[in-house]
């Protein structure tokens, strides 16, 4: 099967396993995921659902809040049903179980990639003043964001053995090649025609923006995840995460990030207009 047609059943098959709460709120059921996933008997899936909950508690997610064991009724044939244990999961823990699956199988791999996607899609379709927000907002809101997580990923990366400056250097050129599709951060800023003191990420736009803060959390968790040590193994996290985010951007038909327009002002020319005006403002 083509991996189009993968993707493609992928989605339907995620979605279509979906349920409502009275409330509206959605929800997966462990039993039923499990199934999706290929795993033949529910008993075999429960290791995952235990990394999946580990996971969650070391991002600093409250479990309960996203893994919640309740009660199902499942049919024993004749028509008969009978109670047992399930575990209701929300769609963020429905992405670290798949991020936690055996990812030999092609169904698992497809939905480490589908889950990330759809969970942030779904985090900024709720956040109805950011979808509100101009383009030139929208860089400055994603770059402070990129700012913090980028501090979390240095501390992360800290914690697998990239110590010096020079080291984050190296290990930060490595996600960069990854997603630009083996462009180094110098080969990125030559491109973009920036000056030597000119920063990447003051360049870019919102689309491009967003596709470097993926990176930058995805590459965050996976260090911590898979308790990644050594400076060469960091490396090669940063640069395949960067390589997987690339392949998505690909599969969902946007554009790749080196070929996107360098935008006409920076975020340091945005953040001083804002200056600027919030000072007139308070006149």
């Amino acid at each position: 099967m083509k991996r189009k047609n993968i993707a493609q059943n992928h989605d339907i098959t995620f979605e279509g396993i979906r349920q409502f709460d009275k409330a509206g709120n959605e929800f997966w059921l462990a039993r039923a995921l499990s199934k999706v996933l290929d795993y033949s008997q529910y008993r075999h899936f429960l290791p995952v659902l235990e990394r999946a909950r580990e996971a969650c508690r070391n991002s600093g997610h409250a479990v309960t809040d996203h893994m919640e064991v309740v009660l199902t009724m499942v049919d024993i044939g004749s028509g008969a049903k009978r109670q047992v244990e399930d575990v209701r999961l929300s769609r963020y823990a429905c992405y670290l179980i798949v991020q936690n699956g055996d990812p030999s199988k092609p169904v698992i791999a497809n939905g480490q990639t589908y889950f990330a996607i759809q969970t942030r899609r779904q985090e900024l379709a709720d956040d109805k003043q950011f979808a509100q927000l101009s383009e030139d907002e929208k860089r400055l809101a994603i770059r402070n964001e990129l700012a913090t997580h980028n501090k979390h990923l240095a501390a992360a990366a800290k914690e697998a053995g990239v110590e010096t400056g020079l080291d984050f250097a190296i290990f930060q050129d490595h996600g960069y090649k990854g997603l630009y599709g083996g462009l180094s951060s110098k080969e990125i800023h030559a491109r973009k025609g920036l000056t030597k003191n000119q920063k990447i990420l003051d360049h870019m736009g919102s689309t491009e923006l967003a596709a470097n803060l993926f990176r930058a959390t995805q590459t965050e968790e996976k260090l911590r995840r898979d308790k990644v040590r050594g400076k060469p193994q960091a490396n090669r996290t940063h640069f395949e995460v960067g390589r997987k985010v690339r392949r998505t951007i690909r599969e969902l038909g946007g554009a790749m990030p080196e070929h996107l327009p360098k935008p006409e002002t920076s975020i340091k020319q945005l953040e001083s207009t804002r200056i600027k005006l919030t000072k007139k403002r308070r006149k």
